[in-house]
């Protein structure tokens, strides 16, 4: 990683923007663009990133199309792979903060501890590890992908192994000849469990849940390819908008005819009976719910990986952790050396979620009770001059969610312009207006395979709600976002 000086946390300024992943880098390129340049990033670690920075367990990868899952106004001519895998993914983030100059506003080692409306200032109050800021707008870019979730299970503290996340990989531990156990069968750990089985002397794979799982269809790029997309760009830009419109195919049999996912199942179980030939392990891993109603997966290795004969798959569930094995509901004890999780993240109940406080001297947390909502995914009532980047309800479940983010950018940038031509010191949101949007949102969540494909899964948050995904075309959110509405929000003149 290329050295640069840090800087000085400013005292003040008009924007501040929490995180430099996708959402929060996307957010200062186009500040950037429009000759905005008072604005600030606040990133906890020391380099940009977010989750492509946080996740650098063996084998991870983006599995959304490379040209699809990249920022519209830098184009990449020169992935390596239909699929980029992590390190890609973090060096073109880097390229791109150098690129458009954003790096110069980037305060590393500043996480937010906390943020605090000031009514009578018009403005927000930051503390973060680097000192305080005070900014007019407030934009969070904090992904739900970030603070990783460990599962509730008794004497998970006692264990005396190594023990870690895939989200917090433990690269110095050799676990050659070691006796592993996963627990999870997630996105992530799909893709590392593979390594995994190369290296351990036995792993033992504890499932809960089947995941669906087809095949990855992922190759090299041709170097003419790439030539061809670096003289031609417009040329790249009719493959992402192809990739774009067949991930948008599959929203109606998400949404509107779960049964339109049939072929996607024949297809699964094809890929499964293909790969694995044990009439018992293909039992316990095929699912006994619909398609898409927990995330989908593109893998194929993982289940090569599961039918190594130093490989095991565990669907018992676990009672207890001790400080050298793990107990099953059947009795059984499993000795381990190396635990590790692969079961998610904190998607419905952000850290970022307690440590921003509104008018109401409420957190946001507070305010959800459990259920996250916002107007269009970006607004809270009570929260002046707030907006959220891939807040509740604006995940993709089928396409990629940098399109999303780029809708919401837009949506603030329009915001600030009206703002600035009316001499507005805030805005907030109608509190009906927010509670219209999210009863309409509601209403559509149901019949989608998500509501009734019969399972639960991460969408899910607290209360049961469906709080995380978008339930129509991805088109549609960027419509509705292309214009800030004043008319939406209670406005405060300077």
């Amino acid at each position: 990683m290329e050295t640069r000086m840090p800087i000085e946390l400013p005292a003040r300024s008009r924007v501040a923007i929490i995180g430099s992943g996708f959402a929060g880098l996307a957010m200062a390129v186009r500040l950037k663009q429009e000759g905005r340049h008072d604005f600030v990033v606040l990133e906890r670690s020391n380099d940009v990133g977010g989750t492509w920075r946080d996740n650098d367990y063996p084998g991870c990868a983006c599995d959304v199309p490379s040209n699809l899952y990249s920022f519209s106004f830098a184009p990449n001519p020169r992935w390596s792979r239909a699929f980029s895998q992590q390190a890609e993914l973090l060096r073109y983030l880097r390229d791109t903060a150098v690129r458009f100059g954003v790096w110069p506003h980037i305060a590393f080692n500043a996480e937010v501890l906390q943020a605090t409306w000031l009514e009578s200032d018009q403005e927000w109050e930051i503390e973060t590890r680097a000192g305080t800021v005070r900014s007019q707008i407030l934009v969070s870019g904090a992904g739900p992908l970030s603070e990783p979730s460990y599962p509730d299970i008794p004497g998970i503290q006692d264990f005396q192994g190594t023990m870690f996340h895939s989200a917090e990989w433990n690269h110095d531990h050799d676990m050659t000849g070691e006796r592993v156990a996963v627990v999870g069968t997630g996105a992530s750990a799909v893709q590392f469990v593979p390594h995994v089985a190369d290296a351990a002397g036995e792993l033992t794979v504890f499932q809960r849940t089947p995941p669906w799982i087809l095949p990855r269809p992922d190759r090299k790029v041709p170097e003419l390819q790439k030539q061809l997309y670096g003289s031609i760009p417009v040329l790249q830009k009719a493959v992402r908008t192809a990739v774009y419109w067949r991930q948008e195919a599959m929203l109606p049999g998400l949404v509107h005819r779960p049964g339109l996912l049939r072929v996607f199942e024949k297809m699964a179980l094809t890929h499964m009976h293909w790969k694995i030939k044990d009439p018992e392990l293909r039992r316990k891993l095929t699912p006994d719910y619909k398609i898409g109603c927990k995330r989908i997966l593109i893998a194929n290795d993982f289940y090569p990986a599961l039918t190594r004969a130093n490989v095991s798959v565990n669907t018992e569930s676990i009672e207890r952790i001790s400080p050298h094995s793990i107990i099953t509901s059947d009795g059984r004890e499993h000795e381990i050396d190396t635990l590790i999780f692969g079961t998610g993240f904190h998607v419905t109940d952000t850290a970022i979620s307690d440590r921003v406080r509104g008018r109401e001297a409420e957190t946001l947390s507070e305010r959800w009770k459990g259920s996250p909502q916002a107007y269009l995914g970006t607004s809270v009532s009570g929260f002046p001059n707030l907006f959220l980047l891939v807040g509740p309800n604006t995940g993709p479940g089928h396409t990629s969610v940098v399109f999303y983010i780029e809708s919401q950018v837009a949506f603030v940038l329009d915001a600030l312009r009206t703002m600035d031509r009316l001499h507005l010191s805030s805005i907030d949101v109608h509190r009906e207006v927010e509670e219209d949007f999210n009863r309409e949102i509601d209403q559509r969540m149901k019949g989608t395979v998500w509501t009734t494909g019969g399972c639960g899964s991460w969408y899910l948050d607290a209360n049961g709600k469906n709080s995380t995904l978008w339930p129509g075309f991805s088109f549609e959110l960027r419509w509705r976002t292309r214009k800030f509405d004043i008319r939406s929000y209670a406005a405060q003149h300077q």
